[in-house]
């Protein structure tokens, strides 16, 4: 069997400035050692992960056993703090609970190994990705721009006055192509993000920005100082709050290519996209979920109709024996509700 040629060394690509990657496989670096760039699922949890990054260093370190014996008889390692899920009181003002979120996302930490602990299908419904956001909290392992933007999500659904929806980015630096994804905010007309990213300038901004199109020139020139040029911006519609929702979430409402935008037609297609969320906002087609609007048609209009007959007092009520004439004004008419059924 002949061995496999070494990776050829335009394989190896530049990490991008916010956090997107190339694309998954496995690349050769540091004398031939594999790095393993497809999702690794962790049923295990943490024990799972370890046992299998051990596993992994035991069968290409040259003294792997007996570094694998150092390490686990080891009584004196610190423990890894865990960060705690953050909770709010009621009272407890939007603008804080989103730098508290934040700052939650930022103790997870960057995830730099190359390997994805989280598998993200974007096409699954919201209920879904709640819940491998719950499973995020439970492992507390490091995380990338996608999982950052399912976990906002997820830690700001009780936000109920908070609209949330994706903002992607597509820039090029010396050669190649990359991409990040923050979750955009909007508070009292007021935007901002969240997210996560190796750069601090392109992860949370606070709910600052008059308009949409500041937020996103912001995000521009701070790409700008990290000497990439952003080519594409991907605007999703507002997400549910509604954990239980099987609705899937609009990722690319509105592309825009800024190669075949000019600069104040780039701005009206910003607006018009906010003022398109706005609408739907509006119409009630939205964020909220739409279990509260079946709970106002719990009362039935025949049970409201047949309600005062109920009330007869016992002296109007006929012996057993005695039927009770027709009423044609008694009759309720169903003519009226079988349009309704």
């Amino acid at each position: 069997m002949r061995a496999r040629p070494p990776a050829a060394p335009g394989r190896r690509r530049a990490l991008s400035a916010g956090g997107g990657d190339a694309m998954p496989g496995r690349i050769s670096a540091n004398g031939g050692v594999p790095l393993l760039r497809q999702p690794l699922r962790c049923p295990g949890g943490r024990t799972h992960l370890r046992t299998g990054c051990c596993g992994h260093v035991a069968g290409s370190h040259p003294k792997r056993e007996r570094v694998a014996q150092r390490i686990r008889g080891a009584a004196d390692l610190p423990k890894i703090p865990i960060p705690s899920v953050p909770v709010f009181q009621p009272s407890t003002p939007i603008p804080e609970r989103l730098e508290a979120v934040q700052r939650y996302i930022r103790e997870l930490q960057y995830n730099h190994t190359g390997t994805q602990f989280f598998e993200i299908k974007k096409s699954r419904p919201l209920t879904g990705l709640m819940d491998l956001a719950k499973e995020m909290t439970k492992e507390a392992l490091p995380i990338k721009c996608l999982e950052a933007v399912i976990l906002g999500i997820y830690l700001t659904n009780n936000m109920t006055t908070l609209d949330r929806f994706p903002i992607s980015f597509k820039t090029h630096f010396s050669g190649n192509y990359f991409r990040h994804i923050v979750l955009g905010v909007n508070f009292g007309g007021r935007y901002g993000a969240l997210g996560i990213s190796r750069r601090e300038e392109l992860m949370y901004k606070a709910p600052v920005f008059r308009t949409l199109s500041e937020l996103i020139f912001d995000f521009e020139e701070a790409y700008r100082r990290c000497w990439h040029t952003l080519k594409k911006v991907k605007l999703g519609h507002c997400v549910s709050h509604d954990p239980h929702s099987v609705e899937q979430i609009e990722w690319k409402r509105s592309v825009l290519d800024l190669d075949k935008l000019t600069r104040e037609d780039f701005r009206k297609e910003l607006e018009r996209h906010a003022r398109d969320m706005r609408l739907k906002i509006g119409k009630g087609t939205g964020p909220p979920s739409p279990t509260k609007d079946r709970k106002k048609d719990v009362s039935s209009p025949q049970r409201g109709q047949a309600s005062p007959h109920r009330r007869n007092s016992r002296g109007d009520r006929r012996p057993s024996g005695e039927k009770k004439p027709a009423d044609s004004k008694a009759m309720p008419d169903l003519n009226g509700y079988q349009i309704r059924v």
